[in-house]
């Protein structure tokens, strides 16, 4: 089955709002079998919003709108959608009954525009916005589906995981999909494809291998297609498993997880502390852990120790490894990690040394250079990466391959 969705707001047409929900929709919506087979985006205008409607329902079955339900004059897609199918309005009480108790409790005055967000086109039924003021709309015309919803992300989801998605369970019926996602990380995405290549020939029609590609990581997405459930979540485990086990150098989850939280969960589970000692990436590495709930568990702190002299004073650096070796070496990242595991008597402790550029690179040591260092009570290792891309992409890719050397360190020691 296919969708299609119709995102309004000048504000995403000029850049100022950067459109999430579409790729949060896109990903619910594979998981049911459901292919978005194109997005558009329109202005705050009647003709551009009707226009863009006509020309998606002639084809498609379903078509999701976000957007301009809000209770000021530029939000006109609930008057605009009145004018579409030629209804009126009807209040809808329990809507109203929400609005009182939602302000109430934000001991806000009730506004008779916010009481309009309560009157709906008649052809519609509500869906019930839990965590906002404007109600989600469904229309069901001449067997073409058409959903209206708010464009503020939260209420979007709400409405979709309560209201939309059991309702098009009820209304369509869907294939089965199952999908199963590896991390890999420290391999681009054309290695991947040549160590896969024999793997990719030998998958059956109905299961597709996807390459996704990002800072220093690859997700490989298996995904299965079936009329029916009975076979294919066993037959999805087997060839995942020789996914897994064909590139398990590389591989850091099989999960659809983002690096920096998975690892952060695996200490929590074995209830190991950490630390960081950063220099070039500047705290990144640590922002990145702490988003797992539960880690202030294991968390001591950790050092930003961008200048030389307080990788010396807070860490303990010998100052003749800078002066000789300089701070951007494999001595320097061992000695940052031993010093911080020491300093804040921790389990683990991760260190990062290197050049993010633009300027700063050397004929020996060029930008993107980095000495990643991991300490324990066994030993330091410290491996040396180079990296590209602009300042936020270099930490991106180094806070990765940290944590494919913690993946590769919580294996062997603990």
């Amino acid at each position: 089955m296919n969708a299609e969705i119709i995102t309004i707001g000048d504000e995403l047409l000029i850049g100022q709002t950067v459109d999430t929900n579409s790729a949060w929709m896109g990903a619910e919506f594979s998981k049911m079998g459901i292919s978005i087979a194109r997005k558009t985006a329109v202005q705050d205008k009647a003709n551009e919003i009707k226009t863009a409607i006509s020309e998606a329902l002639s084809r498609c079955n379903l078509l999701l709108v976000t957007g301009g339900l809000g209770p000021t004059k530029d939000d006109i897609t609930k008057t605009t959608l009145c004018e579409f199918y030629g209804c009126g309005y009807r209040r809808d009480e329990a809507v109203v009954a929400h609005l009182e108790a939602l302000f109430e409790a934000r001991n806000r005055k009730l506004l008779d525009s916010n009481i309009g967000q309560a009157d709906l086109p008649e052809l519609c039924e509500t869906l019930h916005n839990r965590v906002g003021t404007a109600p989600g709309m469904w229309f069901d015309v001449n067997g073409k589906v058409l959903v209206s919803m708010p464009g503020v992300p939260s209420e979007m989801m709400n409405i979709m995981i309560h209201e939309v998605i059991p309702r098009l369970k009820n209304r369509f019926q869907f294939p089965v999909i199952v999908h199963k996602t590896a991390v890999t990380v420290g391999i681009p995405e054309s290695l991947l494809s040549k160590l896969l290549e024999d793997f990719e020939s030998r998958l059956p029609a109905h299961i597709k291998l996807a390459y996704l590609p990002s800072l220093n990581m690859v997700k490989l997405r298996l995904s299965g297609r079936a009329e029916n459930s009975n076979n294919l979540p066993d037959e999805m485990e087997k060839w995942f498993n020789e996914l897994c086990h064909i590139c398990r150098k590389h591989v850091l989850c099989r999960e659809d997880e983002i690096p920096a939280r998975y690892m952060t969960r695996k200490l929590i589970e074995k209830n190991l502390t950490y630390t960081l000692a950063e220099s070039c990436t500047g705290g990144f590495i640590a922002n990145q852990m702490i988003q797992e709930p539960g880690v202030s568990r294991i968390f001591k702190g950790s050092v930003i120790c961008y200048a030389n002299e307080i990788k010396i004073s807070e860490l303990g650096v010998d100052p003749q490894i800078i002066e000789t070796l300089g701070a951007v070496s494999e001595p320097c990242a061992a000695a940052m990690a031993e010093g911080a595991r020491k300093k804040f008597r921790t389990d683990i402790a991760l260190s990062a040394t290197g050049i993010a550029g633009p300027g700063g690179g050397t004929t020996e040591k060029k930008v993107g250079l980095i000495y990643i260092g991991l300490s324990t009570q066994n030993g330091t290792q410290v491996q040396k990466f180079h990296l590209f891309g602009n300042r936020e992409q270099f930490m991106a890719r180094a806070c990765n391959a940290a944590m494919l050397m913690l993946k590769d360190c919580l294996e062997r020691e603990f």
